[in-house]
């Protein structure tokens, strides 16, 4: 395999970087004294080992096997490289395992085993079957692979699974069933050609012939010549496809075929070639790194013809990692004990169900360009599509059960679909309360730039999560000519309330309303109606002062605090609030902290701080989390005598009075905050329990840098920023907001809209 010499130096200084490799293993229960070592190992661990001996089942509750996958190779045939020695494979190895830990949280154990001889391999790679819940066969030949694979799958009970036959089997029975829809041709009516009859090609007919191709519309060839009934130098596998023909050459068995899948050698599918198949030719040239045909050269001999290729710079990559994390992942669930062909069809399926969805925001940010949608150019996801795992995982532990292979049985698959979104997400624990809450009494939510992509993204996962009831501002026509593009799935109408922006009949109630609230602040009628015109903003909040909206999102494009003065002029603050505030969150590996005030006051005064730590404690309850509240300042507990000491400490004076059970503490440097032994040694009398989750900065710009640095430092998830202390549920975003953290801000506030109506429905009675 020729590697560019740039990209062959970072890949080496990216190996090198230390630690070396790709990973490592760590400890996942605490070990910080006498008594964690007493439970880790000696005496306590024996208790452990008692419950597996009485029941081995049990190895999968207090172990690590039920979530461990040995990937094994001998190294006689990696990658493109071929024989290279099981040392030189083991860079690969680790790549597979920070794959299946990257995707689905399998943690792997990678091993390389120097054994060529098939029997002792088998011999060895069985022995091992107490340690794994799982085992991923890789870069091992044909033929020995199948016979590796066969023996081991008769005496283990886990699955045994060799990525390079079926992985690729899976993804290619995908493309193949999408290539097909957009060609409109029928699986069991297609002929194909088929040039590379190895382990990966053979169980690639397999798969095909599963998925309802006929067995007589198949030709192939390997690099003896063509699978016919003439030859005796097949083995079983490959005599299964010897056809009773005259073409000898690959030129003969393409000719008419309507489907070309190459699983061989650069440039051996000729234009001349391809020229002779039939229309709207689909062709698999997975070959790496260079397929039996290029896709330009294909396209220009056959403008007609579906493309996909084992290369990541075009479309249709046909990825092995769009596979194998999420069949194990779905199998080890459910205590399989092998992995059947049920299994790997349920796999086929959803990938290809799941492609014909509208395309991922996170894999296209991943690539560096724009979601794909269903068609020539998107046949199969891209491996960095977060859906994967709920699509896949699911569908795959169904088939394990149904098939009757499931030692452990999955009850409640809403439950599990939940448990993958929490891994999927990293906000979907925190969010699990809310978005509970949402579904039981959707709201409407008006969303001010609707036009946006990204919310379009975010109102069609709303609307399949039942999380509220969408209104969308903009212009009918570009609304449905994005959500054609996109390949989304909404209708005006149906899934969401559309107003004009151009000719909403409610325009002249709007402009007089808005008049009304700014006549006094040199606002002409004119002036009034060409604000309410072109401010898709204004336009929102006016719904929802007006009562057309229960809540209302802005912020996606524009600055913020142009967006919120906007809000603060047809809403207006609060009652009893000092001045608005906005909190928001990062999740990441070791919990979700609270940043106020990050985007609105730019040097509140000891009220203002107050009135904003208080809603924030308000907020917190909506996520069912305890506020462990900390003012944060560069001095403890007045060790410094300064103008942000005597504002911190009269808030906590302010805030106490208010609230005196609230657990709050302060004034107090960061480290204190979230080391409660740091914080005892210095200020015993803390009336702060455990690690904040709260922080409130003396200032805007403290409270943003903070919040920024901890997202990227710690690879953290936004949540937010939640706009709070005004009269009616409003939420300001910024630009650089992803769908998930729209949906996650619809979701809150069609919450705090139910709050709010249920206090509004309670004051009416009393009175």
């Amino acid at each position: 395999m020729t590697l560019p010499e740039e990209l062959k130096q970072a890949a080496l200084d990216y190996h090198r970087h230390a630690p070396a490799g790709k990973i490592r293993v760590a400890p996942t229960k605490s070990l910080l004294t006498a008594r964690d070592l007493s439970l880790a190992y000696s005496p306590g661990v024996a208790a452990a080992c008692e419950a597996i001996v009485e029941n081995p089942q049990a190895a999968s509750e207090l172990t690590a096997r039920g979530n461990l996958v040995a990937v094994i190779t001998n190294g006689t045939a990696v990658l493109g490289l071929g024989d290279i020695g099981p040392l030189a494979g083991k860079p690969v190895m680790e790549g597979k395992g920070v794959l299946f830990r990257k995707f689905a949280g399998i943690d792997v154990f990678d091993i390389e085993i120097d054994q060529k001889d098939p029997d002792k391999l088998v011999d060895t790679i069985a022995a091992l079957e107490p340690t794994f819940g799982g085992i991923n066969l890789e870069d091992i030949k044909a033929p020995e692979c199948f016979l590796v694979e066969r023996k081991l799958r008769e005496r283990m009970c886990i699955p045994v699974f060799h990525d390079d036959q079926h992985g690729t089997a899976i993804i290619v029975g995908a493309a193949l069933i999408n290539a097909l829809r957009v060609v409109g041709k029928k699986i069991g009516d297609v002929k194909l050609a088929h040039a590379g009859a190895g382990a990966a090609g053979i169980a690639c007919l397999d798969m095909l012939v599963a998925l309802g191709m006929k067995p007589e519309n198949i030709l192939a060839i390997d690099r003896d010549g063509v699978l016919h009934s003439g030859r005796r130098d097949m083995d079983a596998d490959r005599a299964r496809y010897a056809r009773d023909t005259q073409a000898r050459t690959l030129a003969e068995i393409v000719q008419g075929a309507d489907v070309f899948l190459g699983l061989s050698a650069a440039g051996v599918l000729k234009p001349e070639m391809l020229g002779t198949m039939a229309q709207k030719p689909i062709v698999l040239a997975l070959a790496n790194p260079v397929p039996e045909i290029m896709p330009d050269d294909a396209r220009r001999v056959r403008p007609d013809c579906v493309i996909a290729t084992g290369r990541s710079d075009y479309p249709n990559q046909v990825n092995n990692a769009l596979c194998f994390p999420y069949i194990f992942r779905g199998a080890l669930d459910v205590g399989a004990t092998g992995i059947n062909e049920a299994m790997k069809v349920a796999c086929v399926h959803a990938i290809a169900e799941l492609a014909r969805r509208e395309g991922s925001d996170v894999a296209a940010r991943a690539y560096g360009g724009k979601p794909p949608h269903f068609g020539r150019e998107y046949l199969i996801p891209q491996p960095f599509d977060p859906r994967l795992l709920v699509q896949l995982a699911p569908a795959v532990a169904k088939a394990a059960m149904e098939s009757g292979v499931a030692a452990r049985p999955i009850a409640d698959m809403v439950a599990y679909r939940e448990k993958l979104m929490q891994f999927v997400f990293r906000t979907g624990l925190v969010m699990k309360p809310v978005f509970e809450r949402a579904k039981n009494d959707p709201k409407r939510v008006v969303y001010a730039e609707g036009e946006e992509e990204t919310v379009l993204r975010a109102v069609q996962t709303v609307v399949d999560e039942g999380l509220a009831k969408p209104i969308l501002i903009g212009r009918p026509e570009v609304i449905a000519r994005r959500i054609e593009r996109i390949g989304l799935r909404l209708e005006a109408g149906r899934d969401f309330e559309l107003c004009n922006i151009n000719s909403d009949p409610r325009f002249d109630e709007y402009w007089q309303q808005y008049y009304a609230l700014m006549q006094r602040r040199g606002f002409t009628q004119a002036l009034a109606k060409s604000v309410v015109r072109s401010r898709s903003t204004v336009i929102a909040a006016l719904m929802l002062q007006c009562g057309d909206a229960d809540a209302m999102i802005c912020g996606t494009v524009g600055r913020y605090q142009k967006k919120l003065g906007y809000i603060l002029d047809i809403i207006g603050p609060d009652r009893g609030v000092a001045a608005p505030a906005a909190m928001t969150a990062v999740a990441n590996d070791s919990g979700t902290y609270f940043f106020v005030d990050t985007h609105v006051q730019d040097d509140p005064d000891a009220e203002q701080i107050a009135s904003a730590t208080l809603q924030a404690s308000l907020r917190l309850k909506l996520f069912g989390i305890e506020p462990r509240i900390a003012l944060l300042a560069a001095s403890n507990f007045g060790s410094r005598d300064n103008a942000v000491t005597h504002k911190l400490q009269s808030a906590l004076e302010i805030i106490r009075k208010r609230v005196p059970k609230l657990e709050v503490e302060g004034e107090m440097q960061a480290d204190l905050a979230l080391d409660p032994a740091l914080r005892a040694r210095v200020f015993p009398n803390s009336r702060l329990n455990g690690r904040a989750n709260v922080f409130v900065f003396p200032n805007l710009a403290a409270a943003n840098t903070a919040f920024n640095m901890t997202r990227v430092l710690s690879d953290g998830v936004v949540i937010g920023p939640i706009l709070m202390g005004v009269a009616k549920p409003a939420h300001v975003l910024t630009p650089q907001a992803t769908v998930r953290r729209v949906v996650n801000m619809s979701a809150i506030a069609c919450v705090e809209a139910q709050i709010r109506a249920a206090a509004a429905a309670q004051t009416q009675t009393q009175t």
